[in-house]
């Protein structure tokens, strides 16, 4: 784009930078959201809680539940991901 372009858009910069910092954003908790790693941590604490007494065994497989659908859904990402190469 030319010069002239560049200056007739300078008024929307700051919505442009806006918008790719919410980009960004949304993609790093994407990432952390789908990490495996971290669905095992938190299945990790989660058994330490039950053993701790800190949450009941109804709370404990509720949650249980959560993550491990969660991480269903990573590895069905990770799959058609690979599909698609």
């Amino acid at each position: 784009m030319g010069l002239i372009g560049d200056l007739l858009l300078l008024p929307a910069a700051p919505f442009r930078s806006a918008g790719w910092v919410l980009r960004q954003v949304v993609a790093e908790a994407e990432r952390q959201y789908y990490d495996p790693s971290a669905v095992q941590r938190e299945l990790h604490e989660l058994s330490r809680q039950l053993d701790d007494g800190l949450i009941d065994e109804e709370e404990f497989d509720r949650r249980e539940d959560e993550l491990l659908d969660r991480l269903q859904a990573i590895r069905e990402r990770y799959q058609g991901d690979q599909g698609e190469q």
